[in-house]
């Protein structure tokens, strides 16, 4: 066997799942980078989604769920985030593609006439493409894990399962992997688990010309000896490819369960790769301190995607990993910003009804006016109550303007995104800004097509001194991810500081708030970017582990 760090030629594993949707194929994904990381191997990530849309960046957060932004500003698929969180990768504009991507460069290349005249089909045009796509990882790394979004029959995902199951034939059976995410479901009347919905699974795989490695059984409980013999038999695969997926506590349990299953070891011995043994031992005690906190802490975000959880991943993440920093278990109560608004018209004092018992208080990003009216009262409970509050985004836009209506006296004071009439438009759209990644000046139109007019990915951001951003991030410059379209009116800072609203951060020619503070809080931060991008569980975002010791702190705990 080649030792790892002789590896010249780069292993693909390609992830497929099957019965149902939601079996956690990224969780896997993800477990599986975190075990070869963790044996000294260099890895990578995509995800490849069969769905039309270019990328998920104008999809619906109830549909869809978050949308996950990485540092060169690509809008990606959630699956990205645990990817991130598990290892120490940072992915790009080309660790995620669509169907709608991929077509959308075919059609481009056919008008431009690079197909020389030829019927462009989707065999073999398309599955190049794919191909090419996920080729670009040839080289950089040690093993690619490569996840194919939806579930084995859908006709979708048909290109994107032909074109990995060409590349076992271009790249050779000791360079590709094949782990299929299944379902054993234990029917309590019977008294058993079932396989038939794994062989059916496999079948329609296997139909395609995918025969898989390895199987990935999602299942209430252990398999036992007598049913992974089973499932080996009937699906062709080694009985100790057979690898029970079994549901945990919390996520960060995956890793060590698929290791005491066996699974990198399994890994290895199929795509001849020699490495040590693995450092497990930080993902021990990760798991020991999220399961045996010394403190517990209350914490409501307002939101207006509150019936989606999947909508707030990230965010729900680094929440747990800030009390993680501080030995402590975070409840995250979820409340409606809709549900508030609508109890203040009817005269009740809803923010106090409803957040009375809470430790700290977030208001999350987001887009559109639905909702801010809740928010808004929110934040005023906040502010006068004295509880810890963090506004990324929408949040610190709002704070800005909760700031600037009752403080400052500009009763009118708005987004130009929810009235764009407003006398005081405090919060505006932005047409111009300085890129530091390009080194150029940015232009833009409100009219620019949709998905075209934000400011994604990361960029840096100054912190004043003597401000507690700066206590908090212990220096001067920070990098941080965004995602938004509305900026704060620099028209309006000197009015707005002058009243006692403190500008902490800022970009480095001064254009660009990004962060403010508010005087006489105890923990009042609004920050323009989304922190919970750069947050792992071993490395707790600094807002987010100071965010949760202010929340410990309001509460007596520390």
């Amino acid at each position: 066997m080649k030792a790892a760090n002789r590896t010249t030629e780069t292993k693909f594993i390609f992830i497929t799942g099957g019965v149902l949707s939601s079996l956690g194929k990224g969780l896997a994904a993800a477990a599986i980078g975190a075990l070869l990381e963790s044996r000294g191997l260099s890895i990578t990530f995509q995800k490849l989604d069969p769905y039309i849309n270019v990328d998920p960046g104008t999809m619906n957060p109830f549909q869809h769920g978050e949308v996950y932004v990485t540092d060169d500003g690509a809008e990606t698929d959630l699956d990205l985030g645990h990817y991130e969180r598990y290892t120490s990768v940072s992915l790009s504009q080309k660790s995620n593609y669509t169907s709608g991507r991929i077509y959308y460069s075919v059609i481009n290349k056919e008008r431009r006439g690079e197909y020389l005249g030829e019927t462009v089909q989707v065999i073999p045009h398309i599955t190049d493409e794919i191909k090419a796509a996920i080729r670009q990882m040839e080289g950089e790394v040690d093993v690619a894990i490569v996840e194919v979004g939806g579930t084995i029959g859908d006709i979708e995902s048909l290109p994107f399962l032909e074109a990995i199951r060409q590349l076992r034939g271009d790249l050779g059976r000791r360079n590709t992997l094949y782990i299929h995410v299944t379902l054993v479901p234990y029917i309590k009347t019977a008294g058993e688990a079932k396989t038939k919905p794994t062989q059916h699974s496999v079948k329609e795989l296997r139909a395609i010309g995918i025969q898989p490695d390895m199987l990935l059984c999602r299942t209430d409980g252990a398999l036992s000896n007598e049913l992974k013999a089973k499932i080996a038999l009937f699906c062709s695969v080694d009985r100790d490819a057979v690898i029970t997926a079994p549901d945990v506590e919390n996520i960060y349990e995956v890793p060590l369960e698929f290791h005491q299953e066996g699974l990198d070891d399994k890994i290895l011995k199929l795509l001849n790769i020699w490495t040590g043994a693995p450092k497990l031992e930080p993902w021990r005690e990760l798991v020991m301190r999220i399961k045996n906190p010394a403190h517990a802490v209350r914490i409501v975000i307002i939101g207006k995607y509150v019936d989606f959880k999947e909508s707030y991943k990230s965010l729900h993440e680094a929440l747990v990993h800030g009390g993680v920093a501080n030995n402590a278990r975070v409840v995250l109560h979820y409340v409606s910003a809709e549900d508030i608004a609508e109890r203040g018209q009817n005269g009740t004092d809803s923010a106090a009804q409803l957040l009375a018992d809470c430790h700290g208080i977030l208001v999350p990003g987001g887009f559109g006016e639905r909702g801010v009216a809740g928010k808004i009262m929110a934040i005023t409970y906040a502010r006068e109550q004295k509880v810890p509050f963090l506004g990324i985004c929408l949040g610190m836009q709002l704070a800005t303007i909760e700031f600037a209506r009752n403080i400052a006296g500009l009763t009118d004071a708005d987004s130009t995104e929810f009235n764009p009439r407003t006398p005081h438009p405090v919060i505006y759209f932005i047409r111009e800004w300085y890129d530091y990644r390009s080194k150029q000046v940015q232009m833009r139109e409100e009219i620019t097509a949709t998905g075209g007019t934000l400011r994604l990915g990361s960029y840096p951001c100054q912190l004043h001194p003597d401000t507690l951003a700066r206590a908090v991030y212990a220096k001067e410059l920070i990098i941080e991810r965004h995602r938004h379209r509305y900026e704060f009116n620099n028209e309006y800072r000197q009015q707005l500081t002058e009243k006692g609203l403190v500008i902490s951060g800022v970009s480095p020619d001064d254009k660009l708030v990004e962060i403010i503070e508010m005087v006489d809080h105890p923990w009042f931060i609004g920050c323009q970017f989304h922190p919970e991008f750069k947050s792992r569980p071993m490395r707790p975002h600094p807002l987010f582990a100071a965010f949760i010791k202010a929340a410990l702190m309001h509460q007596g705990l520390r």
